[in-house]
């Protein structure tokens, strides 16, 4: 019987695996080695630090003017909304004090341990009797301590170990101004009037040339492959993900060859901005990468405050040679935002199960090749959305394997469906030692979810509470779903998922107007879409789960009896 359980970090994922492990009745110990929670979240303010001036940096966090590209409803605990009046798209202070908040409320704060890292775990001797852990710890003061766990939840994330190839890019010794990694870097003050170039085009790069286009004399981003560049700011105003971000779009996915969506998404994009004309477009269809979110960057291009660029070719002094031939000389700064390693360092080698690019986990959560499934990694996951939710539900189906209530299939069997979600995850997207795995947001959410009990019914939701059904099938995709039945149940998440859009709507009612009343011919447009989506819902769940339908109508005709 699993009680005492090592939680490793204080970040989103560690602090929902600390209540997930309380609401199952078990004993938590969160290992977190700096002062604070919130992971990489947390802001210090210090100077740049510029890497071929340092030998060993004391790794940053987060720059100062961080916002989150992922709407507040997205990415909330699902038993704990964010609060109506903060912002749709956050900046990293109020992130970090919502998660003070959710600690706060339930209660978690004294099951961190702070100042402490985990310096080793190892199975005990007697693993192959009672799976039990040694875990090794080190405070602030230097003192090793060992501890004995039935469980162990890894949840240090993936953007620990800033990857910096300065192999890739020949003369980098030669450089005559100053680099850094976009991990390292806190604010644009020391820019002003410089030249510089951003390597890679992720989110982090696209935010950093932008932020420093502002005040430098020129930037310059490079970029290999290209990216699609998609806006936060969806129509009628709304954040993307809210917008579709949705079941619907999701059992159209299912229903629709996925080169239709490549091209409809592709078209819609470029009619906003030509990624062809304006240096972007990327080797790969849209939906084989996840793409890029700034509304600020195709501006920015369109000013000349960023001019792209190929891939680096080699760097003279301080001249940046590209593929192309073309050059920009008197370079004064280098940004690396050439993305991150991952490591569990504290983990023995033997523990985890290699697979393709990737640590093969079994869904993206239990090593496959344990005798015992009492050590699980949450949080460690990719997709076109916010790593809370997710990381969430996989705390939840952890303890609940840990406590005996959900059993995993053989380890052969889980070997079996790891390999073939790394050929499946290798043939749909577009991954590489940095990259090693990504998911379908929805699809992920349900699966984890069915594993929990709690994944929401649409024949359910459409016979029993058809309000609820409207806004589970054409409103986004939020946590509140995953607690509407099952295991875990909240009994606001009913009231969460209806209020979802009057949150939305709440810090933007700065200035109060008239709303003008919607027109006949708009009610009959939303009257004809629920009843096509409808209809595709009926279609999709009597295609893909036939006896669903029979069966609930068989129930409420036993239940009217």
């Amino acid at each position: 019987m699993v009680q005492r359980v090592a939680v490793i970090g204080a970040g989103p994922s560690g602090l929902t695996s600390v209540k997930a492990c309380l609401d199952e009745g078990m004993e938590p110990t969160c290992f977190e080695s700096s002062d604070d929670m919130g992971g990489l979240w947390k802001f210090k303010a210090s100077p740049p630090l510029w890497l071929n001036e340092v030998s060993e940096p004391n790794r940053a966090s987060i720059y100062r003017s961080l916002t989150i590209n992922i709407s507040k409803e997205m990415m909330c605990y699902s038993d704990f909304p964010i609060p109506a009046d903060y912002p749709n798209y956050m900046h990293h202070s109020k992130i970090l004090k919502y998660f003070r908040m959710y600690a706060e409320h339930f209660k978690l704060l004294q099951y961190i341990c702070f100042q402490t890292s985990v310096k080793r775990v190892a199975q005990r001797p007697d693993f192959s009797r009672t799976g039990q852990w040694e875990v090794v710890t080190e405070n602030k003061d230097g003192l090793e301590e060992k501890h004995v766990f039935d469980a162990v939840i890894c949840c240090s994330g993936h953007y620990t170990y800033p990857n910096l190839p300065l192999k890739d890019f020949p003369g980098i010794e030669t450089f005559e101004g100053k680099y850094l990694h976009s991990w390292d870097y806190k604010g644009p003050e020391d820019m002003h009037g410089k030249r510089v170039v951003v390597i890679g085009i992720g989110n982090s790069g696209g935010d950093i040339a932008v932020e420093i286009s502002r005040v430098a004399e020129q930037v310059f981003m490079s970029t290999r492959r290209g990216a699609w560049v998609i806006r936060q700011v969806s129509d009628n105003g709304l954040p993307v993900d809210m917008k579709y971000n949705t079941r619907f779009v999701h059992i159209l996915f299912q229903l629709l060859p996925i080169r239709f969506f490549n091209w409809f998404g592709e078209n819609k994009f470029n009619a906003m901005y030509d990624h062809t004309m304006y240096g972007l477009k990327p080797k790969h269809r849209l939906f084989s990468q996840i793409p890029v979110i700034n509304d600020d960057l195709p501006l920015k291009i369109l000013s000349g405050s960023v001019i792209i660029k190929p891939n680096v070719k080699e760097i003279c002094g301080s001249t940046v040679v590209f593929d192309d031939g073309s050059n920009v000389e008197k370079v004064d700064t280098i940004v690396f935002a050439t993305g991150y390693n991952y490591s569990f360092p504290y983990l023995p080698n033997n523990v985890l199960y290699r697979s393709g690019h990737r640590v093969g986990l079994y869904k993206h959560v239990f090593p496959p090749n344990l005798e015992h499934p009492t050590l699980a990694v949450v949080g460690f996951i990719h997709a076109l959305g916010a790593i809370m939710p997710q990381a969430e539900i996989q705390a939840r189906w952890v303890t609940r394997v840990f406590r005996g209530l959900k059993m995993l299939p053989s380890n052969q069997s889980m070997i079996k469906a790891v390999e073939k979600d790394t050929k499946d995850i290798e043939k749909k997207y577009i991954v590489s030692k940095l990259t090693p795995l990504q998911v379908d947001f929805v699809s992920y959410m349900d699966d984890i979810a069915g594993e929990v009990g709690v994944r929401p019914s649409l024949p359910w939701l459409f016979f029993t509470d058809y309000q609820l059904f409207k806004h589970v099938l054409w409103g986004p995709v939020t946590a509140y779903q995953y607690r509407l039945m099952g295991a875990g149940k909240w009994e606001g998440a009913r009231k969460a998922i209806l209020t979802q859009f009057d949150r939305m709507y709440k810090p933007l009612k700065s200035r109060k107007l008239e709303e003008e009343e919607s027109s006949t011919t708009g009610r009959l447009v939303k009257l004809s879409l629920m009843i096509l989506g409808g209809g595709g819902a009926a279609y999709y769940f009597h295609t893909h789960y036939p006896d669903t339908i029979p069966t609930l109508l068989s129930n409420l005709r036993l239940q009217t009896v």
